[in-house]
Order: structure tokens, then sequence, then C-alpha cells
């Protein structure tokens, strides 16, 4: 399972978003301790989201494969920084091997040849003098890869609608859930209205079809 790691959010972002929306109506006067939980309720309530661009969240992941990064950067309001396969080698590379795979015995058998193969192939290219940025074309989607992912608050409420609900694919909706949970956890109000079911696998935001 791929690793993921919240390096960092907005300090005091829940209360840096009520200042700013209280600008909005000029009521600054009004915000109190605390008073940010029942101001960004009332801002979800009314889809006044733009205010929640004021705060940012970064990720490391570690582990996901490459056919998961080439989902997630996807979302272009977004800054991403990814391990490279031109300058990193990737003799021993990992990868991630799907569960329908691994309980087929015939599927899983052929894969691993496969990745064994393609290891193979990759190290005797490097071995013959092909440089890495042209050995990787032989790679897989399978790679694991590390990747660092920023993105204000607004926007990961629209990673999370889109890759956490059942139609999204297996790998990215597992990593983006963790996600989800971690930033449940740092800012609670943003994304009090996604809820988790663990048994599916799945996250949507309340009040919506799953």
């Amino acid at each position: 399972m791929a690793e993921v790691e919240l390096l960092a959010v907005t300090p005091d972002a829940e209360k840096l978003i009520e200042l700013a929306g209280r600008t909005c109506y000029l009521s600054q006067d009004r915000s109190q301790p605390g008073s940010e939980e029942r101001f960004i309720r009332m801002l979800l309530r009314h889809s006044h989201l733009s205010v929640l661009e004021h705060a940012y969240a970064t990720f490391r992941i570690k582990g996901g494969s490459r056919a998961f990064t080439h989902q997630i950067v996807r979302h272009r309001i977004a800054s991403f920084s990814q391990q490279s396969q031109r300058y990193v080698s990737e003799a021993n590379f990992d990868y991630v091997i799907p569960d329908t795979i691994k309980e087929n015995p015939a599927a899983y058998s052929t894969y691993q040849e496969v990745m064994k193969a393609i290891r193979k192939c990759y190290g005797q290219l490097q071995e013959l003098g092909i440089p890495k940025e042209d050995a990787r074309f032989v790679l897989p989607n399978a790679v694991t890869s590390e990747i660092v992912i920023s993105a204000n608050l607004r926007e990961w409420r629209h990673i999370f609608s889109v890759r956490c609900e059942a139609h999204a694919q297996w790998e990215v909706r597992t990593i983006c859930i963790q996600m989800l949970e971690l930033l449940q956890e740092a800012v609670p109000t943003v994304f009090s209205d996604f809820v988790i079911d663990k048994n599916r696998m799945v996250a949507e935001i309340e009040g919506s079809r799953m």
C-alpha cells in the first residue's frame, strides 16, 4: 500500500478562512475563538468555496504506481514534484500488483515473469551504455514512484469528490481516501461533509449520491 504523509497545512487554516471570508461581509468584528467552525459550515452550505483557496495542504506519497501519478497530475490547480526516471536509476524498481492479478495464480505468475524480464532488460540497456532517460522507455505503469502534491483546500475538495467516489480507479481512490482522512484530522470543518465508507473504500459528500 502506498505511504501517504501530510507534510504541511497552512497554520490556523480554518481561522484564516473565516477571516478572509468575513472580508466579503465586513463582519470581522464577529470573529471569536471557535467561530470559524460555524462560519465555514455556512460557506459549505452556500457553496461559497472560493474562500477555501486561501489555505493549502501538501502531501508526500510514496509507493503509488506511475498509473496513479498519471491520473493525479491531471488536476492542474495544484503543484507537483515527482521522482525523475531520467535521473534516478530504476534498476531495482518496485511495482504495484492489482488484487485482480494477485488473486489469479496464472495471471500472477505471468505478471511476475514480465516484471522480472523488464527489470533485466532495463539493467542490460544500462550496461550497454544507454542513458537512464532512454532506458526508462521499457518501464511499465506499475513501477512505483514518489510525488509531492500541494493544492488549496478547495481543490482538494474537488479532487476527493471525483477520486474517492465509487467509479474512480481503485488505486487513486484508496490513496485519496488516505489523504482525505488526514485532512479531516488537520482541518476537520472544511472536510466535515465528506463521509467515508471504509468497507467499500469510497467517500462522498453528505447528501450526494455515491
